[in-house]
């Protein structure tokens, strides 16, 4: 009983970040309706730029985080620019596809960096985010724990509200809802698209700072499980919605701590099969995912 409290935390923390993920992929494939499986990447780039800011050029914390949410936002730009424009009315064998291979290019160009840099591939961080921390009862909550769970809830209405509150957002519904009669009202389709890579990698980025600052090591290979974890859970909680992806990527950081504090040794090692057998569940009892609409395809 008395790791239960402790567990719930860990797996708080890990679904925010989870969360923050998902919130890419739900808006790019709400909007641009493509899976970029390159996107839990941009993590592992964020995370390499963080430790080469702090660890090699000494700069201070708040120009860090600045520098990580610029090469992650510029990335997605990028990205979507020479990888996924020229692909748009492709079919969706083609764009996934890509999207794998520009995984693996990043994977190994950031293992190249490594090995080349600094000799190996995991790099370890020192505790460079120290904001105390608040002992209840027994648990103790860090001042990091703190700031995880409210960054995820400040960017979950904040994205709620620019989306429904803005032109750009409104440009983005228009998009998804159907391109060609977006365009045929003055929307830019490729800008808007390319906004939206832009502010998927941006929370990327700030979910690579909040996993460096809990979990201290960043490794070229992070992103890829990363990835499919936090695309699991978008899938979980009604791709397109945005408080469906903060929600599923909770439940799945919960249910991996849970399965890794209290499963036998021999089972918890395949922890991270447990979220996909539950996400499994719920595509089979509720294939929109948890607040997913369901639609009417028109022929």
């Amino acid at each position: 009983m008395e790791k239960l409290i402790p567990t719930l935390i860990d797996g708080l923390n890990l679904g925010s970040v989870y969360a923050l993920v998902a919130l890419g992929y739900t808006m790019v494939y709400g909007i641009a309706k493509m899976l970029n499986f390159a996107h839990g990447d941009v993590i592992m780039v964020g995370a390499y730029t963080l430790f080469v800011c702090i660890t090699t050029l000494h700069l201070p914390l708040w120009l860090t985080f600045i520098i990580a949410i610029l090469v992650c936002s510029v990335l997605g730009f990028i990205v979507e620019k020479l990888a996924y424009k020229p692909l748009r009315g492709s079919s969706p064998l083609a764009v996934l596809i890509t999207a794998i291979g520009v995984s693996y290019l990043l994977q190994n160009l950031a293992l190249l960096f490594a090995n080349t840099k600094y000799g190996m591939d995991k790099q370890f961080f020192s505790s460079f985010l120290n904001l105390g921390s608040l002992k209840i009862g027994n648990v103790t909550i860090s001042g990091v724990d703190f700031l995880i769970w409210i960054t995820t809830a400040v960017i979950m209405v904040g994205m709620m509200l620019f989306i429904k509150k803005t032109k750009t957002g409104r440009a983005m519904l228009a998009v998804s809802e159907d391109k060609g009669a977006a365009q045929l009202m003055g929307v830019n389709v490729n800008k808007t698209i390319s906004i939206t890579f832009i502010i998927g990698s941006a929370l990327a980025a700030i979910a690579s700072i909040l996993f460096a600052a809990k979990y201290q090591f960043v490794e070229s290979t992070m992103g890829s499980l990363f990835g499919i974890k936090a695309f699991a859970a978008a899938v979980f909680g009604g791709i397109g919605s945005i408080p469906g992806a903060v929600i599923g990527g909770v439940i799945i950081g919960i249910i991996e701590a849970f399965s890794t504090a209290f499963l036998p040794g021999s089972v918890n090692a395949a922890s991270d099969g447990f979220a996909f057998v539950i996400l499994i569940i719920m595509l089979v009892l509720k294939p929109t995912g948890l607040l997913g609409k369901q639609t009417t395809e028109k022929v």
